[in-house]
């Protein structure tokens, strides 16, 4: 059974940082793209990362480009999303999937953002 687990979402200030990590069983995960997705309030699915099978190939949309680093260990069966510099604007639940497009998605972890 394929499981996606998020954590490391909280509530921070503009300017802070969090890591999100996502802990992933039942498929061969170092034979796995991987992506983090984030919906905020009212709005529908946003990609933000992907993370090619190495690590080394990453993507990142414009909105969080120079500010997120995503990143896995393969033997951990673990990614990680490392967030700095936050804005109010990245409030969002973040889900780790196996698609772009976010199917297949853990239950995400919320991200707040504010003063």
């Amino acid at each position: 059974q394929v499981q996606l687990v998020e954590s490391g979402g909280g509530l921070v200030q503009p300017g802070g940082s969090l890591r999100l990590s996502c802990s992933a069983s039942g498929f061969i995960f170092r034979n796995s793209w991987m992506y983090w997705v984030r919906q905020a309030p009212g709005k529908g699915l946003e990609w933000v990362s992907s993370i090619g099978l190495g690590g080394t190939l990453t993507s990142y949309s414009d909105s969080v480009k120079g500010r997120f680093t995503i990143s896995r260990d393969n033997a951990k069966n673990t990614m990680y999303l490392q967030m700095n510099n936050l804005k109010p604007e990245s409030t969002a639940v973040y889900f780790c999937a196996r698609a772009k497009a976010g199917a297949g998605r853990g239950q995400g972890t919320q991200v707040t953002v504010s003063s």
